[in-house]
């Protein structure tokens, strides 16, 4: 009887993150019988309270290659320090192949202004209030992993006083 209860908590405990196709494509491979067609699935994994992750999966089927792409986004997520009106500390900006993904924190109301993939991205990891803008390639898959690396690279005061080990009254004081 408690074994099972564990089971539902497990169970309750990964229904909280929740699950975003980006782009699904038919990709070929050139094999000496033909082509061989499969397919890639952009996938963002995300729990709303700070943690996100963007995956990629292949497979012959498009459910197949969504499960895959999930599994991949949950071993890549990142943490990201929200601030209490659900914005991030500082801009920042991040680069993934051709793709450069610039963020700005915002006021309480602004909402998500972001498009395509990191709209998406932002979204799943909690952002409420943000300006985000895509500059170069238009990849989804690029412009996912940009936003993620911006994402990750945020600190939070707490963070640089303690790299520093100073007190973060001294951090405001410099």
């Amino acid at each position: 009887m408690a074994n099972r209860r564990k089971n539902n908590k497990a169970k309750e405990k990964e229904t909280d993150w929740q699950e975003r196709v980006v782009q699904i494509r038919r990709v070929t491979k050139v094999v000496k019988g033909g082509k061989k067609l499969s397919f890639r699935a952009i996938v963002v994994v995300g729990n709303e309270r700070g943690q996100v992750g963007v995956g990629v999966g292949k497979a012959g089927d498009v459910i197949g290659a969504v499960k895959k792409g999930v599994a991949d986004g949950k071993k890549h997520v990142v943490d990201v320090p929200l601030t209490k009106s659900n914005s991030i500390p500082h801009p920042t900006t991040g680069r993934a192949g051709g793709a450069k993904v610039m963020m700005r924190p915002a006021a309480p109301g602004t909402g998500v202004i972001a498009g395509g993939a990191v709209r998406t991205v932002l979204e799943l990891a909690g952002v409420q209030n943000i300006l985000a803008k895509q500059l170069g390639s238009q990849n989804p898959l690029n412009n996912a992993r940009a936003a993620a690396l911006a994402l990750e690279s945020l600190r939070t005061l707490g963070d640089v006083a303690a790299e520093r080990d100073i007190s973060v009254e001294r951090l405001y004081a410099l």
